[in-house]
């Protein structure tokens, strides 16, 4: 054993030594939290399609929004080659009936994306650097909505272009179409909206992605089987209030509702809203669904610790 004696301090030289690693402080320009945000957004738009991330993550965004688009491909060539033959002067499936034709793919898209977005910031606990300055919770609950919405609304919006394209090519009425696809694009945004807050609000609440992707399936699927039931028994036995009532329990029925008022577009169900009260109601209702949601993913949120 070494004495005393024999310690570096007994001969006068030092126990340690410090390195100069070369670190120096950043001096370059501090963005604030508008940039913070932006880029936020964009990250989650992106990751949304897969971009960004693992090839594995990308097939089934893909799969889906090709899925999307090949049934108003197929719409526009038989519209192109046999308009004059079916003599027809509007589009085969109408912009505000095609969410609804699509709606399978549409649920399973904002089901699968919500809790990519949602959950696991929560179940990594990525949540404590997002909510570190300079991104309040409330910036980063209204950002990943905003990303899942947009994302979302590409989805739908993507197929009415090629459609409103495609009436363009086939020479229809330039007037009529441009409003019909204006009113398409207004439905593909509000129901965007409502999926998205629907979808983000079930997704915050667990942290288990499977089982968040499972809960929204079930719940977009129950409530329009629901209400398609409901207005079909209502339909035909002449109480056609009660299914029109009906109608607001689902985000596609009330987005096609909301259409069939404000723009008298073609109507998707059986009985939609008829009269200004019935209308301006599925427009207060969709108004007080999309702010509910805002506001109950706001106060989910506030007990989130960071």
């Amino acid at each position: 054993m070494s004495s005393p004696s024999d310690a570096p301090e007994s001969r006068g030289r030092p126990a340690g030594v410090i390195h100069d690693l070369g670190y120096r402080p950043y001096t370059g320009p501090r963005l604030g939290g508008g940039p913070v945000a932006r880029s936020f957004f964009l990250t989650g738009l992106r990751n949304a399609y897969g971009l960004g991330r693992s090839g594995r993550s990308k097939v089934l965004p893909m799969i889906l929004l090709a899925m999307m688009l090949l049934p108003a491909l197929i719409l526009v060539g038989v519209l192109v080659q046999a308009r004059d033959l079916l003599q027809y002067d509007e589009q085969l499936v109408a912009y505000s009936r095609y969410p609804v034709v699509t709606q399978a793919l549409i649920s399973v898209f904002v089901a699968a994306q919500a809790p990519a977005l949602l959950s696991r910031d929560l179940r990594f606990r990525t949540i404590t650097l997002y909510l570190a300055r300079p991104m309040p919770r409330t910036v980063y609950v209204l950002i990943r909505l905003a990303s899942l919405a947009v994302a979302t609304f590409i989805l739908i919006a993507a197929p009415l272009a090629l459609m409103y394209a495609g009436g363009l090519l086939a020479d229809l009425p330039v007037g009529s179409e441009t409003k019909d696809f204006l009113g398409g694009l207004f439905g593909a945004a509000l129901l965007a909206l409502l999926l998205s807050g629907l979808a983000a609000l079930v997704a915050a609440l667990t942290v288990r992605r499977g089982l968040a992707v499972a809960a929204v399936i079930v719940v977009l699927g129950v409530t329009y089987t629901a209400v398609s039931t409901i207005q079909g028994i209502a339909f035909s036995t002449d109480s056609e209030k009660v299914g029109q009532v009906a109608g607001v329990f689902s985000p596609y029925t009330l987005v096609n509702g909301v259409q069939v008022f404000l723009f008298d577009a073609p109507n998707a169900t059986v009985l939609p809203p008829e009269g200004t009260g019935m209308g301006l109601f599925y427009v207060a209702v969709a108004l007080v669904m999309a702010a509910g949601s805002v506001g109950a993913l706001l106060a989910r949120y506030r007990n989130v610790s960071p």
